[in-house]
């Protein structure tokens, strides 16, 4: 069987497209990709971390916060301030956070929080995301206690039983 001219165009332009769709999706997924660390194994990784996207986790440091509408400052650190095991050589870097939103109502100090950007050169870790998580909030309750119901009108918590209609 032998192959025209168009067939041999056609079968040419397939391998380029499929070539080219394989190619984007190849290098969005290396784009996209982001290594969760924390704040040592950040400064551990060398070079590499500032070609890397990262995810770094730690606790926010108390009054180490400094927010302009959507931009804030502060300092991430491995351990809670107030936790009796934390040492004075613990690590900690400075992150600044640029984003289209606000910093969540749970980002306060001493707050569990990851930050998603890149790591520079001027020693700053530049988030472009930001989640804050408070540990206290989410606390089971204690053995032997009933759970209390949500605070600041969650209207799940406050759900009445419907009186009987009177025939």
């Amino acid at each position: 069987m032998k192959l025209t001219s168009s067939q041999i165009r056609i079968g040419v332009a397939a391998v380029v497209i499929l070539g080219t769709i394989g190619y984007l999706a190849v290098s969005g997924a290396e784009a996209t990709k982001s290594y969760y660390v924390t704040v040592a194994e950040m400064q551990a990784m060398g070079d590499k971390a500032y070609h890397s996207n990262l995810r770094v986790e730690g606790y926010v440091k108390p009054a180490s916060i400094a927010s302009s509408g959507a931009k804030v400052s502060f300092v991430l650190t491995e351990f809670e301030s107030h936790n009796p095991k934390a040492t004075p050589q613990a690590r900690a870097i400075r992150v600044e956070y640029q984003g289209s939103e606000p910093p969540p109502d749970t980002f306060k100090g001493d707050a569990q929080a990851l930050a998603v950007g890149t790591w520079g050169r001027d020693g700053v870790f530049h988030a472009t995301q930001l989640q804050a998580k408070c540990a206290s909030k989410y606390a089971p309750a204690a053995p032997g206690q009933q759970a209390q119901p949500a605070a600041m009108g969650d209207k799940r918590a406050a759900v009445e039983t419907p009186s009987p209609i009177a025939r």
